[in-house]
């Protein structure tokens, strides 16, 4: 069963299209790894998704739930980490988390577990605005995290790392499917990193979708077509080079 389904999903703004038509299948209990280069419509996608943004054009629906009848339900079931997360520079990390749960309405103790998954307990007290990039970025997780939903929706969210923060991010991204029974969509500008984590991919390019399918599926495609595929960052470019020429080198 696929978790996320989208149908000719689109997203116009005046007469720039920054998704167009896009039809993605998102199994359930995966990760998904969405790619694409900065402004391919990776965000906007996610933003449709999460309701920040309404569609053009096309439909979608979440665990079965069509947008925007079910949109409620549908928030209810996503922890999600979009762009920069925003935090109240002034109190904890700890305290940061512990609105979200209030808001969620969930116990006590998923504060601890959510700053334990991420590898921030140690700095929990301290004030979010002197936590470095790379500790925004694990408290972002941990806010999306915070509760276990069922589904998890995440923006680039190694932006910031250093490669030991990278990995350990990874690994727990990969994890968290088994772990917690969850459906995890995934962006990232880099297939290196995504070829890690990912079950599945779908490769944006000026809000096109120019493939859909797991990362043998993406190695065949390419050596078809004639792409590198020693390395998976080369077959990508490829991909992306070969439909920026099509389009005249925008």
């Amino acid at each position: 069963m696929n978790m996320i389904e989208t149908k000719n999903l689109s997203k116009t703004y005046g007469n720039f299209s920054a998704v167009s038509n896009v039809s993605l299948h998102i199994p359930e209990g995966s990760v998904y790894g969405f790619l694409g280069p900065n402004g391919a419509g990776k965000s906007t996608t996610m933003k449709m998704f999460l309701g920040l943004t309404r569609p053009s054009g096309g439909s979608f629906s979440i665990d079965g739930k069509h947008y925007p009848e079910n949109r409620m339900d549908i928030l209810k079931e996503i922890g999600s980490f979009i762009e920069a997360p925003a935090f109240y520079g002034n109190l904890t990390g700890e305290e940061n988390l512990d609105i979200i749960r209030k808001i969620l309405g969930l116990p006590k103790s998923s504060v601890s577990e959510a700053l334990e998954l991420v590898g921030l307990t140690q700095w929990r007290r301290r004030l979010a605005k002197k936590y470095s990039l790379g500790m925004k970025q694990r408290l972002g997780l941990a806010s999306a995290l915070i509760g276990q939903p069922p589904i998890l929706i995440l923006d680039e969210p190694t932006n910031g790392l250093d490669p030991v923060g990278i990995h350990e991010i990874r690994t727990l991204i990969r994890s968290l499917p088994k772990q917690f029974d969850c459906t995890v969509l995934v962006s990232s500008h880099l297939l290196s990193e995504i070829e890690l984590m990912a079950d599945n991919i779908g490769i944006l390019n000026h809000g096109h979708l120019l493939f859909e399918g797991t990362i043998d599926d993406l190695r065949n495609d390419a050596a078809s077509k004639g792409y590198p595929t020693d390395n998976l960052e080369d077959t990508f470019l490829a991909l992306i080079d070969a439909d920026n020429r099509r389009r005249g080198g925008r």
